[in-house]
């Protein structure tokens, strides 16, 4: 079962990013090579370790790696955090007990709840302010299939920001508020709010299992323990907003493709 739904969201993919020669032959478009043979990618040990470096822009190229292998792989790249840590502290299941699909009945569909999960695994390592970390989303081109996420650190519980798709309305959010888990540069004052730690824009179809989820949630906590940061996001933020969804996408996932060393 877990191959063929592979299979099929590969198939999926593949078939979004055709296009038509003059001959009437159909070619892959630079998109579509990007998800190529992704249903049945086996990672090496190299390769495990390379994607650790590389955060969460390399979950995808994980999801055909069996868990035990996925997790080795970490061990053996000295990852602070591995699969079973985040299996044992978000889910409470060693992955040992855990379903080769990887689901055990816990899927967050909010970035909220997707948070609280990445907040356990931190705080289990014993990263400081751990419930300051969060993660984040764009959700602008959701109905085209793409979001764009990020991890982030912010230092309040509530913030006082500017709209940015309207650029003029002040809006208040707290942590109950679903547009709090939304990037923010600034404050309506100025002051600095997010400090961007990760980020990838991603294909929806492939964060939906929990597997899925483990392993991102797995990478987060990799690049948050490693002290990684990313201040190249605000301009992507806003050229995703502005409709290059797909560009952005492409663009990340092919860089992440060539340091893991994938071939098309």
């Amino acid at each position: 079962m877990k191959k063929l739904i592979l299979i099929l969201l590969g198939l999926t993919v593949l078939v979004s990013c055709v296009a038509t020669t003059q001959e009437g032959k159909k070619v892959q478009t630079g998109f579509g090579k990007t998800f190529s043979g992704i249903a049945r990618m086996v990672l090496s040990p190299l390769q495990i370790a390379a994607g650790l470096v590389e955060g969460i822009s390399a979950m995808p190229y994980y999801l055909s790696t069996s868990l035990d292998t996925i997790n080795k792989g970490l061990i053996a790249s000295n990852a602070k955090v591995t699969l079973d840590d985040t299996y044992e502290s978000a889910y409470g299941k060693r992955i040992s007990r855990v379903p080769e699909s990887g689901d055990t009945g816990e899927v967050f569909q909010r970035m909220k709840h997707a948070s609280e999960y990445f907040q356990k695994v931190l705080n289990r390592y014993g990263v400081k302010d751990a419930e300051h970390y969060i993660l984040t989303s764009i959700d602008t081109a959701n109905s085209k299939g793409f979001t764009l996420f990020a991890v982030v650190y912010r230092p309040m519980d509530t913030i006082k920001v500017v709209d940015k798709y309207d650029g003029v309305t002040v809006r208040t959010f707290s942590r109950t508020d679903r547009l709090y888990y939304e990037p923010f540069a600034k404050d309506v004052d100025g002051r600095p709010v997010d400090t961007v730690i990760d980020w990838s824009g991603l294909p929806r179809e492939l964060i939906k299992t929990q597997k899925a989820q483990a392993v991102m949630l797995t990478m987060a906590a990799n690049v948050v323990v490693n002290e990684k940061k990313s201040p190249e996001y605000w301009d992507a933020e806003k050229r995703w907003i502005a409709g290059e969804y797909e560009d952005i996408t492409e663009q990340k996932m092919n860089a992440v493709r060539n340091k893991m060393k994938i071939e098309n």
